[in-house]
Parts: C-alpha cells; sequence; structure tokens
C-alpha cells in the first residue's frame, strides 16, 4: 500500500530529470539566392559563403552558451537556383522540422516564402534585402529585418554630410532598379536633413565587362567628361547598387570633390573595418574561422543567428511564436558591437542599428550624428519612423 505511491513518485521523478535531459533542439534554416553580379574591382566580388559564414559564427556562439542552457542549434543551408520557387523551399524547410529561417533573398523572393511558410508558423530573419517596401507597404508580421533600409543608409550618409556642411549634392544615378529606388531614398534625407541636389544625371548601362571592357586609360577620360559643367556643388552623391560606375568616380571628377554613396564614403551596416566598441575580437574569430574579411551580409546574418539565440536563452523555448513576441518586445536588445544595444521597432520588425560609414579601409564615422535628435530613440532618426509608417502587420 505504501510502495506503490513511493514507486509512482520514483518513476515520475526519473523521467522528468530525463525530460530535462533532453536539450532543446532549436533548427535553423539559410535560404538564399545568389546574386551574380559582377564588380569593378577585385577586391569587392563576394565569396561563395557570403551571409552564412556570419550566421555560422552566431551558431558557434549560440552553441557555446547553449552547453550551460541544454539548447543545441543546428544550421540547414539551402542554395536556390534563379529558377526554383522559394515558396516551396519554405514548405520544405518546415516539413524537416525547420521554423526559423535566415533568409538572403531579392524582395519578392522573400515575400513568396514567408507567405508560404506563414501557414505553417514559420519566421524569417530578413539578412540581404534592402527595399523600404518590405518594411512599408509589403511589411509581413513573419519578416524581421536585420539588414538596414535604403532609407537607413541614405539617412545615415546624409546626416554626416550635412554635418560636414557639405550640404549641395550632384546626384549620379545609374539606370536599373535597384539604383533608382536608392535615388529615391537619398531625395528623401536630402529634404529630410536640409541638403540641397544640385543636379541630377544617370549614367547608362550599356553593358559589356566591368573590368575587361573598361581600361583605367578609356575611364580617366570618360568620367571626367561625365561629371563635367555640373552647377557647383560640394559632394557628388552615386546610386549605383548595380555596380557599373561608382568605383569609377573617387579621384576621377572634373572637379575636386568628394564621392559618396555607392562608392568613396559607403554608408553599411557592418565592414570589415570596423573595429569599435570590442568589435574586433568578433573580427578576428571571424578571420580565423573563414580566412577572410566580414562582409556587411555576414554582420546581418550573424545579428539575426544571435537574435534567435538571445531569444532562446531568455525565453527557454523554439516557439517561433514565443521568440517573436519576446524580440518586438520591451525586454529584448542585442549586444552587436556598435556603440550601443539594438532594439526591434515594433511597428514594422526592422532591427534599429547605427549605420557605419566606411571609405574602404576605416570607419570614417557612425551615424546618427551629435545633433540630430528623437523623441524615443536617435537610432529612429535613420529610416521611417513610427509617425511615418505605412506598415499593417499582417
Amino acid at each position: 500500500m505504501v510502495r506503490c505511491p513511493f514507486i509512482a513518485s520514483l518513476l515520475f521523478a526519473l523521467t522528468s530529470v530525463a525530460l530535462a535531459a533532453e536539450p532543446i533542439a532549436v533548427k535553423v534554416g539559410y535560404l538564399r539566392l545568389p546574386e551574380n553580379k559582377a564588380a569593378i574591382s577585385l577586391l569587392d566580388v563576394p565569396p561563395d559563403n557570403d551571409g552564412i559564414a556570419g550566421a555560422l559564427l552566431a551558431i558557434q556562439d549560440n552553441n557555446t552558451t547553449g552547453k550551460f542552457l541544454n539548447q543545441r542549434f543546428l544550421l540547414e543551408d539551402l542554395r536556390l537556383k534563379a529558377t526554383d520557387d522559394p515558396a516551396a523551399a519554405a514548405v520544405a524547410f518546415a516539413e524537416r522540422g525547420v521554423s526559423i529561417v535566415i533568409a538572403d533573398l531579392p524582395a519578392n523572393a522573400l515575400l513568396k516564402a514567408a507567405d508560404a511558410g506563414r501557414e505553417r508558423g514559420l519566421i524569417f530573419f530578413n539578412a540581404g534585402a534592402l527595399d523600404d517596401q518590405l518594411r512599408e507597404d509589403d511589411c509581413r508580421a513573419n519578416i524581421i529585418h536585420t539588414a538596414p533600409t535604403r532609407s537607413m543608409l541614405a539617412d545615415g550618409l546624409a546626416q554626416y554630410l550635412v554635418w560636414k556642411k557639405w550640404r549641395r549634392w550632384l546626384l549620379v544615378i545609374g539606370s536599373h532598379a535597384g539604383d533608382r529606388l536608392y535615388a529615391d531614398m537619398l531625395r528623401r534625407a536630402a529634404t529630410r536633413f536640409g541638403a540641397k541636389i544640385v543636379q541630377e544625371r544617370v549614367f547608362e548601362d550599356t553593358g559589356g565587362a566591368r573590368r575587361t571592357d573598361s581600361g583605367a586609360v578609356q575611364v580617366q577620360r570618360q568620367i571626367p567628361a561625365f561629371t563635367q559643367s555640373a552647377p557647383a556643388y560640394d559632394v557628388l552623391v552615386a546610386a549605383d547598387e548595380s555596380e557599373v560606375f561608382a568605383g569609377y568616380l573617387p579621384y576621377r571628377t572634373w572637379e575636386a570633390r568628394p564621392v559618396a554613396g555607392s562608392a568613396g564614403l559607403v554608408p553599411k551596416g557592418w565592414d570589415a573595418a570596423h573595429d569599435q566598441w570590442g568589435a574586433n575580437q568578433l573580427q578576428n574569430r571571424f578571420v580565423a574561422m573563414f580566412q577572410r574579411r566580414m562582409t556587411a551580409l555576414d554582420g546581418h546574418a550573424w545579428a539575426a543567428a544571435r537574435m534567435i539565440g538571445e531569444a532562446v536563452s531568455r525565453k527557454q523555448t523554439a516557439d517561433p511564436k514565443a521568440m517573436l513576441d519576446f524580440l518586438a518586445g520591451p525586454d529584448f536588445a542585442l549586444a552587436a558591437f556598435k556603440g550601443q544595444r539594438l532594439t526591434l521597432r515594433d511597428w514594422n520588425l526592422q532591427l534599429r542599428q547605427p549605420i557605419l560609414l566606411a571609405d574602404g579601409r576605416v570607419i570614417v564615422s557612425v551615424s546618427p550624428q551629435e545633433g540630430f535628435l528623437h523623441r524615443a530613440s536617435q537610432l529612429d532618426t535613420l529610416g521611417y519612423d513610427r509617425a511615418e509608417t505605412r506598415c499593417r502587420l499582417k
């Protein structure tokens, strides 16, 4: 009579211990569609593991902490071809037990994947697409954005140029869709912070290989002629996401003027030269692991994977809904080696973050700049603020 309850209690205790010993397994997918785009400089050709390398480093960090919290993080890479269906890829991830996906996809592909994954409870971390549209009219409640927007990059650059009193801009725009979108945000930033675009010029992409068809002698003649006879300006600002011409602008303009935007002084979410606020130790660990420097995409993917690790460790669950609620709530903050802790904008799920202004060798400055104030967070001077947003999360 007495032994039965004792045996039952013992069995319950042993079962509880066994269940407690089971680690929380967190399966993270990495979904990417590499862009086949030529680069002006050999130094700018992206490595084959661009982006996913940053995620792998963060997964390693997560597992280091996870040993003490009985958590295990796994990363599964899925590389799409141009003809593959991103919606089908999202479904395939869900069928393999993956409920969290870090994505490096163009905007349309990301929306297809997110919409297909929503019914299956998937949440996505956008590490690659800069489109403001993804955070505004086409925002989704299951997409968190660690990549900054074009508007954030443009605002970060504009604040510095205005702080320097370089208020007169010659804006040179490429002929591709991404170039025009970036130009839109540069115009917005100029209006927002008191700069003036004295003239706009379009650089047409006539095709051909950037390096083999554009020798130094030819470019040395072409660029001065292209920039000649412009109204007086302080800085040439280039919108050239397609990397057709901007790299040729520094030191070749008709007037001796600085270049910014897509070349010269470039706004970024992360840069290989960043070494402040402890970033040097992260950079060193990355180099030791991958024998190369950390790109902006690596930095965005690292932040995404670390956010996942932070949410799992704080909530002690791999449930995507619980993680999303925590990340969008007031208790979340990410230490990301950028001078202040990063938080999530609850109105469009964009990660607040400083913008680094890099010249290819050093970090020249970090925005937001001194004097640009905000009633809630100075980081919200970069990009679309709560009062400006058109996002209705769905």
